[in-house]
């Protein structure tokens, strides 16, 4: 049983296309630190912040993802994983938007207390936001780019004009008991209309424009989005070697039945 009324779905069925011709694992879920695959590194954090009922929406190599997860995770299998995107993945798991709960891509690394400050945040519904620092690069096609006004995020979307950004989306957002399910209900709308191919903060965004949804900063922690071979090459080399320390002082995630 989970230590608190939290839950958390970790969206992990693509096939990481664009880490084709490396030497990473795929899928990107399964990308070693230190020996330890990343979706493992996601359940320590989840666990330190007493939440342990965690279910991975699998797709590609599911039988791999399985393995590395253990018993103590419930799976939805997006057997359409190869014609669908991370926002079907989500629909999927709607009978879990109940309660409080954590949405998290698979290929997320990050300071563990970023996902604490999310779950301690005064707002239900919040998104952790990567406000850009002084003299980084301006955002790109690829960023999931986020607009902010008084604290309330009004748009998500990789389309969003790099001068209209106030910050990037992480890829951890949290609903709580009121937000969930109206979440369910914009997933539905969309999926309906045929968006399954969209990214899930597709969904975040049709939220945001009916309900508050809070951005949270990351503070300058550190973190990273892993898609090719470069961007696991600066994982590895720039971002775990900051927070190695901090992910081995937390307890491995409950193995039940192991």
């Amino acid at each position: 049983m989970s230590r608190t009324s939290e839950r958390a779905v970790i969206l992990a069925a693509g096939a990481g296309t664009r880490l084709v011709g490396s030497d990473i694992p795929r899928p990107k879920c399964l990308a070693p630190f230190d020996g330890v695959p990343l979706i493992d590194l996601q359940m320590r954090a989840l666990h330190s912040c007493g939440i342990d009922d965690v279910t991975v929406v699998i797709g590609f190599e599911a039988d791999l993802v399985r393995r590395a997860c253990g018993p103590a995770v419930r799976f939805i299998e997006n057997s359409e994983y190869a014609q669908t995107n991370s926002l079907y993945s989500l629909w999927l798991a709607r009978p879990l938007l109940q309660g409080s709960v954590v949405i998290m891509n698979c290929d997320v690394l990050f300071h563990p207390m970023l996902l604490l400050d999310l779950v301690t945040s005064w707002h239900d519904e919040a998104v952790l936001v990567a406000h850009p620092e002084p003299d980084a690069p301006p955002f790109g096609e690829e960023e999931m780019k986020v607009r902010v006004r008084r604290g309330r995020v009004v748009e998500m979307s990789k389309d969003l004009p790099v001068h209209h950004a106030d910050g990037e989306n992480v890829g951890i957002v949290r609903f709580g008991a009121r937000g969930a399910p109206a979440l369910a209900r914009v997933l539905d709308r969309l999926v309906t209309a045929g968006h399954v191919r969209d990214w899930a903060p597709r969904a975040f965004a049709e939220y945001a424009r009916r309900h508050p949804l809070f951005a949270v900063g990351t503070r300058g922690l550190p973190w990273t989005e892993i898609d090719t071979a470069d961007d696991y090459a600066y994982a590895a080399r720039r971002i775990f070697p900051a927070i190695r320390e901090d992910l081995q002082a937390l307890a491995p995630p409950l193995r039940r039945g192991a």
